[in-house]
């Protein structure tokens, strides 16, 4: 019985980390697209590849971050 409260505990932590990285992106996206000059998403739909690999390097700088603080946190 031991193992699957482990199981459980496992699971609610992978949970909340999942949920906390998914609304610290969703934020810092919608931060960074409010402090740029330009429109993004239509950039990228116009197939600028700058402004695509500019995009991903947002987000994994900040899933990064996320994640070395929810490591932290443990």
């Amino acid at each position: 019985m031991e193992i699957f409260t482990q199981y459980i505990i496992t699971f609610g932590w992978a949970l909340t980390a999942a949920v906390s990285m998914a609304i610290a992106i969703g934020v810092g996206l919608k931060i960074f697209t409010w402090i740029s000059p330009l429109n993004e998403w239509d950039e990228v739909k116009n197939g600028n590849l700058g402004m695509a690999a500019i995009l991903v390097s947002v987000i994994l700088g900040m899933a990064i971050v996320v994640a070395l603080t929810i490591n932290a946190r443990l």
